[in-house]
This record gives C-alpha cells, structure tokens and sequence, in this order.
C-alpha cells in the first residue's frame, strides 16, 4: 500500500472505527482530519474523512472539482454563503467555490471529489426540520439527503429503532454507511457512533442489536469512486 492510498480496494467490505484514530494536522495546521478513506495525492485525492474545525480556524478560499459533501455533525461550520448548525447537510457541485470557517468550532462527515457532473444541484438542507418518513421495514424511517435524475447515487439519512429487528438489508449497487448516533452490530464486528462502513456491490448486512441508531447511508456511489 503507497501512502495516497487508504482503503482504497473497492472489491473489499471495509469497516473504520474513526475513535481508534489519531487526528491529523492539516496544512493549514488549525483543521484536524481522520481519514477514513483516500485514493490519489494527499491534499488532491478522493477522500472520505473526519474534519474538526478548532475554534477560529479557517481555510482560504478554494474551488471543489468533482464535488463536496459535507455533513455538520457538531458546532457551526460557516462560509460566505451561510451559517450551518449541526444537522446540516451540503453537496457542493463543481464549480462551487467557499472559504469555510467556524467561529466556535465543528465537526464534520466529509467527502472529496466523489461527485462529478456540472449539472448536480447545490444543497443546503436543514435535517433537523425535515420530517422522517416511514420505510416498508418495521421501525425504520429515513430522510432524503440527495438523489438526481442521471447521477446513480443517492443519501438519506436512516434510523433503526432496534436494528436487530430489521432484517437483512441488501445493497446490489454497494452501500457506505457512516454512524451518526447510538451503534449497531452483525456477525462480523461492532459498530460505535462515527464508525464508516463500505460495502461492495452485491454485499448484504443483517444488523444486530436493541440500541436504537441513526445512520447516513450511501448508494451507487461506486461509479464516481477511483480504484486502488
């Protein structure tokens, strides 16, 4: 394995509990990441990664080829277009340029260069206020995220009441998925709160457990993603 790649075989199921990681300095030294995910350079490739905003850090302005999606876990991530409180979820499409900052500090769920396509809509969405709606799974609901005609993948937002009791879920365009809140389990290991989970096309996942989970879940994604 070289070091601008990590994780990258995509033919494996890969499983990351980020609270075994250390955070890293990015250049700029006041943003910490922990990557769960990167195939390419260091600072130009496909990532999938933890970021915190210390307080009063900012980066310069910069554009976003091939795409962004970040999901504000904790605090306020800001930029000249908005404030985003915890719960917001942005995909920033190519061509869009910010130069992000937090006032008091933040933690985000963010993807790089996943996202392809000129023609992808701008979204800034406030999950807090969207409603849950009610899935065919007994005590499952969801909340949509992003989906477009002529791009394959699709996010919502997930919750399982008691994953033990929702069956085997199949994913035959692939699946990641990333633990938001409470944790789950199945035959092959645990899964706390902000663990990331990447599951090949045709993968399967019977989930074990009575502690209710809200997850952000990821579908047809695979296309867009760059082999090790």
């Amino acid at each position: 394995m070289t070091a601008s790649i990590l994780n990258g075989d995509l033919s494996r199921r890969t499983a990351v509990d980020s609270s075994t990681l250390d955070w890293q300095e990015s250049p700029g030294g006041e943003v910490l990441r922990k990557r769960l995910h990167r195939v390419g350079p260091a600072e130009s490739g496909q990532v999938t990664s933890l970021v915190r905003y210390q307080p009063g850090s900012r980066f310069p302005a910069h554009a976003h080829p091939d795409g962004e999606e970040i999901l504000v876990l904790d605090g306020v991530f800001s930029d000249e277009h908005g404030d985003w409180p915890a719960g917001t979820y942005l995909l920033n499409p190519e061509g869009f340029r910010h130069a992000p900052f937090s006032k008091d500090g933040c933690l985000l769920f963010v993807k790089l260069r996943q996202f392809p396509g000129e023609s992808r809509k701008h979204v800034a969405l406030d999950t807090n206020t969207a409603e849950w709606r009610s899935s065919v799974r007994p005590g499952v609901a969801w909340k949509k995220l992003y989906a477009q005609d002529s791009f394959s993948d699709h996010m919502r937002l997930e919750r399982w009441a008691a994953p033990g009791n929702i069956g085997t879920l199949n994913f035959p365009q692939g699946a990641e998925l990333f633990v938001l809140r409470g944790s789950f389990a199945d035959a092959q290991g645990d899964y706390p709160t902000h663990s990331w989970l990447r599951l090949p096309p045709g993968s399967s996942l019977t989930p074990e457990g009575n502690t209710p989970c809200e997850l952000y879940i990821k579908e047809g994604g695979f296309p867009y993603l760059r082999e090790a």
